[in-house]
């Protein structure tokens, strides 16, 4: 037993100490490091150069791995990737699977710990140390998916008015470009960010065209890649506005659409308690006579 404990203590350390090297208020990048993301081309952030600097480094490839197959074994088959860059997040796939195996390991070296001040049954150890890393590794998969399903829904809500902006700049005299750049510096939602990010990769040399796809491409709305077909026509049609109009109001009228289906599921989810408060109280004043009429006949 003190062998355990030595391993769960050491599996504990090593735990809070990737975690801890991923924080920012904890470890202070360096200059060249702060400034890599925006670079025109480079490793993405998180990242350092000139071997590896840190224990999160060290054990990235492997927590790649181990991480990338334990989520297509649970059914998650979406890029890890693809939902890290949806949600503007500054982890790269390696550092997001560390962390995300430390807070395995961390909650496996506490549940240890606590199997070893309670001793449970051996069938009840077994269980929570299998258990435990399985439920911490969810958690922190649950929570990117939440975090990426929020962001699409917001985008999704925000798309009929930024795509109205785009297409009044667009009537107004406007380039695609110039519209798009001026619509993200104005914007504060969840659309404004993403074009932001196209502003940035059309500094960089990107056509807009290509820009635009990779922000459909990333987002994974329907709605997105429809206006961005769209924004597609802007050197073949003479003006784009009304097409963004329409375009707009049809985005408008899913969301419509969506709104009232979830009133009805709601409004049929109200009359379940009142179904079953009827229900009961008919079904026992049926049982009363229906009892006496039957020890009528067993009595004959």
């Amino acid at each position: 037993m003190s062998r355990l404990a030595v391993l769960a203590s050491v599996g504990l350390w090593v735990g809070i100490t990737v975690v801890l090297a991923e924080l920012r208020w904890f470890r202070r990048l360096r200059l060249a490091d702060r400034l890599r993301p925006f670079a025109p081309a480079g490793p993405p952030p998180g990242r350092r150069s000139g071997g590896v600097r840190s224990l999160g480094e060290l054990l990235g490839p492997l927590a790649t791995s181990l991480g990338g197959r334990l989520s297509r074994t649970l059914g998650i088959n979406e890029e890890l990737g693809l939902r890290l860059e949806r949600i503007h997040s500054d982890l790269d796939v390696a550092a997001f699977r560390t962390r995300q195996m430390a807070w395995a390991g961390g909650a496996l070296g506490v549940t240890t710990l606590l199997l070893m001040a309670t001793t449970p049954p051996a069938p009840m150890v077994l269980f929570a140390i299998g258990s435990a890393p399985l439920l911490a590794f969810l958690v922190v998969e649950r929570n990117l998916a939440r975090a990426s399903e929020l962001h699409q829904r917001k985008l999704f809500l925000e798309l009929p008015v930024v795509a109205e902006q785009v297409g009044m700049l667009l009537s107004s005299g406007f380039s695609l470009g110039g519209a798009v750049a001026r619509t993200a510096a104005r914007g504060r939602g969840a659309v404004a960010r993403d074009l932001r990010r196209v502003v940035n990769r059309v500094r960089h040399g990107v056509p807009i065209e290509t820009a635009l796809g990779e922000w459909a491409r990333v987002a994974e709305v329907e709605a997105v890649h429809q206006l961005v077909r769209v924004f597609a026509l802007h050197d073949e049609a003479a003006d784009l506005g009304p097409l963004i109009a329409q375009e707009a109001r049809a985005i408008r009228r899913a969301t419509q659409r969506e709104l009232i289906e979830t009133i009805e599921r709601r409004n049929q989810q109200v009359w379940i308690p009142v179904t079953v408060a009827t229900l009961v109280p008919g079904v026992i004043f049926l049982a009363v006579p229906f009892m006496d009429a039957m020890s009528g006949f067993t009595g004959l």
